[in-house]
């Protein structure tokens, strides 16, 4: 099935959902999803959360495809509440989510003092980013609200032959680089790389990384970096564009890639999140490619 086929699929759902056809939406869904939902309890959740909902908005808020899976994002009129739907190379629905969505609208119109470059070079991907759970997933938590993940993506592939080893990841071993100007406060470095698809490392989230002070209250925190590759101590002074190590798949993270975000103080766990300006002036949000420099 080619990708315009997809799209036509994807099309009807937020349609399907409007306008109460809910049994016809089930039976898309894959056996697999079917098994785990009843119709009954499906149709019953998805018409009472309908039930105040006038329209989806007409363009998905973000298009994800990734390994052959199509992943659609569409809210609601009020942005209150989001559908998600995922869509293998059959046709099949696999995956269907709707969620009300919760809004920090004091913090989403804040805006980081520094402008900030973006930590790579060449054409990366954003796979979780933006002001909502449903393309970001970050959102739900304080500390990481405004954070992004990046991966690098071939044809729609983010890695080239064995899954299992990381250096099969076109993201594995590219350099990254300061965002922005500032004193390097916080590294770690002795972390082992997971292996891709397998254990998580969920007692060092960050893994391996290098958190920049900035000043004006801001810190940068890159982390999942690769075990003895960051190039940089503690004290340090980097400009702009400096490398300070090399992306990984340390910490809780399945696969290599960037974990980028900037905040208002150097505590991990108990700073908040600050939304990012970047040089360049593009908004990212997932789905979107980002070239750096």
């Amino acid at each position: 099935m080619t990708t315009c086929d997809i799209s036509a699929i994807a099309e009807r759902i937020p349609l399907a959902c409007s306008s109460g056809q809910f049994e016809l939406l089930y039976e898309a869904c894959s056996i697999a999803f079917r098994e785990e939902v009843s119709k009954e309890e499906f149709c019953s959740y998805a018409s009472a959360f309908h039930h105040d909902i006038i329209y989806y908005q007409s363009e998905p808020a973000s298009v994800v495809s990734i390994g052959g899976i199509v992943r659609y994002v569409w809210i609601t009129d009020n942005n209150q509440k989001g559908l998600s739907a995922a869509i293998d190379t059959s046709g099949t629905i696999i995956g269907l989510r709707l969620t009300h969505l919760t809004e920090h609208s004091t913090t989403d119109q804040a805006k980081s003092h520094f402008r900030y470059r973006l930590p790579f070079h060449g054409r990366w991907f954003t796979y979780w980013g933006g002001k909502n759970e449903l393309i970001n997933y970050h959102y739900a938590y304080e500390n990481q609200r405004y954070a992004f993940d990046f991966i690098i993506l071939d044809h729609g592939r983010s890695a080239t032959g064995d899954p299992l080893l990381n250096e099969s990841y076109f993201a594995y071993g590219k350099p990254i680089i300061a965002p922005c100007a500032g004193r390097i406060v916080g590294v770690v470095d002795d972390i082992p790389d997971n292996a891709p698809v397998g254990v998580r490392n969920e007692e060092q989230p960050a893994g391996n990384y290098v958190e920049i002070d900035h000043g004006h209250h801001e810190f940068s925190l890159l982390a999942h970096l690769q075990y003895h590759s960051i190039a940089v101590v503690q004290g340090d002074y980097v400009q702009a564009g400096d490398l300070i190590g090399l992306c990984g798949n340390s910490g809780n993270s399945s696969e290599p890639h960037l974990h980028f975000q900037v905040s208002n103080g150097s505590e991990l766990l108990t700073a908040k999140s600050i939304p990012i300006v970047f040089e360049s002036g593009i908004e990212l949000v997932q789905g979107m490619s980002a070239e750096g420099n």
